[in-house]
């Protein structure tokens, strides 16, 4: 009889510090999030030191805390998955070596993730995966499809070229002087609202599966600077249904293509963007009237969290993958298959 893997999570890419043990790579057995978002809320983003500073004083905390609520020892555990890259490279740094410091400490492997690896496999602590499928990234720095024959093979079709659809929901929101972060107001402004106005859908060239939402930021931010002129005001909610409804419209219209293209079994989709409803909804309705099984995680699970790096980690660790002591945080990190 096989014997389980328990891996040990980290994560701290940006702004959420968190540890997280996971059973055989889909079973979350424990999960904690430690939130910076009422610190970085008076400054309308993520300001890195300050990110930096808050990892340093929560790392060993979180970690203590998802091995007391695993009811777990270290020896028990069979590895470490931290996030490498990409992400703010002070805040990687904190988690990298508080993972390489427990690995050494307690003689326990140690593995890389790459943030959107993980992301892509919060799915599986909720659906097996089934291959070849077809994964929707979609956050606060990404923008992607990605395209995968089997565990750990990953091949990006699209991604933006510009900003990611999460930063341009923020942006977008700051013009509206909504908090941060933006996305989920925006979301509810658009639910609310009774009328939409009517931005551009950016396509690219013909049969592209690349995302950019800059020009749709500026035509809000022009749409918006030209009524202040005209001394018009403007219903925000009528400004965030128009917006949310392009990103829906593009993202939802270009990850179907490429699903019927591929010819893919399955459909994901991941990143916190992947909360917003009005995508959930759209996504879930189009791809129930095709036919195609389409699958998003829970909330919980579409926002960093260490879950997604454990569940990574864990096809990592199986496949042989091993990191040394001279890992060091990856800002840059590209995104390569495990094969």
């Amino acid at each position: 009889m096989n014997k389980d893997i328990y891996v040990l999570g980290i994560e701290t890419s940006c702004d959420e510090t968190a540890a997280s043990v996971v059973k055989n790579g889909t079973e979350i057995i424990s999960n904690v999030v430690a939130s910076q978002i009422e610190s970085h809320k008076r400054f309308g983003g993520v300001v890195p030191e300050i990110a930096s500073r808050h990892h340093v004083e929560q790392i060993t905390i979180v970690i203590e805390e998802a091995l007391a609520q695993a009811n777990l020892e270290p020896k028990q555990l069979s590895a470490v998955a931290v996030t490498e890259g990409p992400g703010l490279v002070g805040a990687l740094l904190v988690g990298v070596n508080a993972a390489k410091a427990f690995a050494f400490a307690h003689q326990l492997p140690i593995v890389g993730v790459h943030h959107i690896a993980g992301h892509i496999y919060a799915n599986r602590l909720e659906q097996e995966m089934e291959f070849p499928l077809l994964a929707l990234v979609i956050s606060g720095g990404h923008t992607e499809l990605v395209y995968m024959k089997e565990h750990g093979d990953f091949e990006v079709i699209g991604e933006t070229r510009d900003d990611a659809a999460g930063e341009a929901y923020d942006k977008v929101a700051r013009t509206l002087n909504l908090p941060y972060p933006g996305g989920p107001h925006i979301d509810r402004l658009a639910h609310e609202s009774d009328g939409a106005v009517e931005f551009p859908r950016v396509w690219l060239e013909e049969g592209s599966y690349d995302f950019s939402f800059s020009g749709l930021k500026s035509s809000v931010l022009n749409y918006m600077h030209n009524a202040a002129q005209r001394g018009e005001t403007v219903p925000p909610e009528h400004v965030a249904a128009g917006f949310q409804n392009s990103v829906v419209e593009v993202v939802t219209a270009k990850t179907l293509r490429a699903a019927t293209q591929y010819k893919v079994k399955q459909v994901i989709a991941a990143g916190g963007v992947a909360a917003n409803k009005g995508l959930r909804t759209s996504l879930t309705d189009t791809f129930k009237e095709k036919g195609l099984p389409f699958y998003i995680p829970s909330l919980k699970l579409c926002t960093d969290n260490a879950a997604m790096i454990a569940a990574a980690g864990t096809v990592m660790f199986e496949k042989g993958h091993r990191g040394t002591m001279a890992m060091n945080g990856r800002p840059g990190m590209a995104m390569a298959s495990w094969n």
